[in-house]
């Protein structure tokens, strides 16, 4: 997967996650959290500390179940950085663990450039890509239209799968 991109005339990076980045990695998994924490009667604090916990036990678990795994940071050119991105390769598939911008960044394209990008990459490799989106993701429109078909349902995740040679709209 390229590292850099240029989308809507801005450039886009990805760099590899470092300590240093932990509370921006929890602000932008925070922020993709938002609209079901509305939906609960806790307190600011009570909702940072369970967004804290759920943030930490997904981390722990990425770790110990995908050591391989690839974790960067989406940065602008000038330093900002806007997401995070978490791919798993292995000579079966690519695994989309997570894509996530923070929200005034969402909707402009970066993440379908990305997409695009991965599947160019997965296409060259004759592999699929495979990621698990919550049922009532508003992202899983974006899937589908790129080609990512629906195949399990597990709780409340949809297993989708991009095969090569799927046409892209």
């Amino acid at each position: 997967m390229n590292t850099d991109f240029v989308v809507a005339n801005e450039h886009v990076a990805l760099l590899p996650v470092s300590a240093a980045d932990a509370g921006f990695l929890l602000a932008v998994y925070a922020s993709t959290r938002m609209e079901e924490m509305a939906l609960v009667d806790w307190s600011p604090e009570q909702k940072d500390a369970f967004l804290r916990m759920q943030f930490e036990a997904q981390t722990k678990h990425y770790r110990s179940q995908y050591p391989d795994a690839e974790y960067q940071i989406i940065q602008r050119a000038d330093g900002v950085p806007i997401g995070r991105l978490i791919i798993d390769r292995s000579s079966d598939c690519i695994l989309l663990m997570d894509i996530a911008l923070l929200p005034e960044f969402r909707n402009h394209g970066i993440g379908t450039a990305m997409l695009r990008d991965l599947m160019a990459e997965a296409a060259a490799a004759n592999l699929p890509i495979r990621l698990h989106v919550e049922f009532f993701n508003p992202v899983m429109k974006l899937y589908e239209r790129l080609g990512f078909v629906k195949c399990q349902e597990a709780g409340l995740y949809y297993l989708m799968v991009w095969q090569p040679g799927r046409v892209l709209s």
